[in-house]
């Protein structure tokens, strides 16, 4: 997801999406990697897991933190006309309504994150 937005943002035209109240899940590739491996390394571990940060954001949320990492303004929002003119009507809906998604599984198992909180990891994204 970063590769199709960076642009834009750097370029100061990012924005939320459609209200921006919308829950978006999310995690930095590092801490999902580690998922990853933390599940082939602890025999206790079996069964689905969600691979999401702890602290689920809103989309506005996650905007305000990717545009301040790349210190740029990010005050222009996406109209949800323009998401159902451009993808279609289940991409569309997944990118307006969101999801609040939590790892209490992860999280009961012992995996310790990385990147628990958006802005330390949107600003180790862009470094």
């Amino acid at each position: 997801m970063i590769k199709q937005i960076y642009l834009p943002f750097l370029l100061g035209l990012g924005g939320p999406i459609g209200s921006g109240n919308q829950y978006m899940p999310w995690i930095h590739i590092n801490d999902l990697a580690n998922i990853f491996l933390f599940a082939i390394k602890n025999d206790n571990v079996y069964g689905i897991l969600n691979g999401v940060a702890p602290q689920p954001v809103t989309n506005k949320e996650f905007t305000k933190a990717f545009a301040q990492a790349l210190k740029r303004p990010a005050i222009i929002p996406v109209p949800s006309i323009a998401l159902n003119l451009i993808f279609n009507k289940e991409r569309a809906k997944m990118m307006l309504e969101g999801q609040k998604v939590l790892p209490k599984r992860t999280e009961e198992l012992g995996f310790q994150y990385q990147f628990s909180d958006i802005n330390s990891a949107c600003k180790d994204i862009v470094k």
